[in-house]
């Protein structure tokens, strides 16, 4: 593997932040990517899947129904945009090679989906539903439903026609996944076993869909790095109740008597990494979310004058129990922006 040189590499993040996404010059070949890639690859051969999906570098994840292929995100391209990433977004989508496997495999679930045109059979619509189906700007996913594998995160399986397909079919591709005894009681057991059968059935067929391109690729991106960040951190904010005082003044006091106590404000910034990161991986919500709700609910206790009084062990498991509440209401908000199609 021959690692390019990049200037920019040792730029700060003001200066880095200035340039255009299609001057960082950043290609998967060469990088962890491609061989991330090549597992893919590997995984759809021993199951007689005759396609390789082609990989490039975009601004997002996402697999365009023009091109039997995968676009990648920039920012796993290097180590430095992963660190731009993670200050800015605090999550790094796929940032390690099981995530990035996960996420390629459901990608890889598009790829197929589109170069054999398999949502046209009517089996394919009677157990997903029909894939002309407009993207919602939310979906309100219930946690609760064994209609829908479980994939990746905020049950995403839910949110389409074509994600469900593309989630059934990631934990299908996943070598060891046991997916008959780990979905034995579930009603989503019939799509897998469906695409089990569909699969067998286009073993060795040459797909309808070979024209390599590349949609939307990193070198005709000419917004800078800093406008790129800007957007999609407003993604991640969503509507919530502007103060908290109710379900704060529960856990924390604001009796004077307890005025030489630890501010709760400080209590929360102490604990809000491992908080936050431990009701990110219960709700599957996205940190930054978690993040922008710490803010406010720190901001709050400093203005009610809260204190920290007690067990600190009992407060944390206390105010860990509210956050993932709020993060559980939020996933079900009619409020709730867009999320990123995969």
């Amino acid at each position: 593997m021959v690692r390019r040189h990049f200037p920019w590499a040792r730029l700060p993040d003001d200066e880095l932040l200035k340039l255009r996404l299609k001057d960082l010059k950043v290609r998967v070949d060469g990088t962890w990517l491609e061989d991330c890639l090549a597992e893919l690859h590997g995984e759809l051969e021993q199951r007689g899947i005759a396609i390789k999906p082609h990989a490039w570098i975009s601004d997002e994840w996402f697999s365009p129904d023009t091109t039997p292929g995968i676009a990648v995100p920039f920012y796993l391209a290097h180590p430095r945009l992963m660190r731009l990433e993670r200050r800015k977004i605090i999550d790094v989508e796929g940032g390690t090679i099981p995530e990035c496997m996960k996420i390629l495999r459901h990608e890889a679930g598009h790829v197929v989906r589109h170069a054999y045109q398999l949502n046209r059979r009517r089996r394919w619509q009677e157990l997903f539903g029909p894939s002309t189906t407009r993207y919602p700007k939310y979906y309100r996913p219930n946690p609760a439903s064994k209609n829908y594998v479980q994939h990746l995160r905020l049950w995403y399986a839910q949110s389409h026609p074509d994600e469900d397909f593309a989630e059934t079919f990631a934990v299908w591709l996943r070598p060891r996944s046991d997916w008959r005894r780990r979905y034995a009681d579930w009603p989503a057991l019939r799509k897998l076993e469906y695409v089990d059968e569909l699969m067998q059935a286009i073993a060795g067929e040459r797909p309808l869909l070979t024209k390599r391109l590349k949609v939307d690729a990193l070198s005709g991106n000419t917004r800078t790095l800093e406008e790129h960040y800007r957007d999609k951190q407003a993604r991640y904010v969503v509507d919530t109740p502007k103060t908290y005082d109710r379900d704060l003044t529960r856990i924390f006091s604001s009796d004077p008597r307890h005025a030489r106590s630890p501010a709760a404000s400080s209590f929360i910034r102490h604990h809000r990494a491992e908080i936050r990161q431990l009701v990110a991986k219960w709700t599957g919500e996205y940190q930054l979310t978690l993040d922008a709700v710490l803010d406010a609910m720190i901001d709050r206790c400093r203005e009610l004058g809260l204190r920290a009084v007690g067990s600190q062990s009992k407060l944390k498991t206390d105010f860990t129990v509210l956050l993932t509440a709020r993060a559980v209401h939020s996933l079900y908000s009619p409020s709730r922006r867009e999320w990123i199609a995969m």
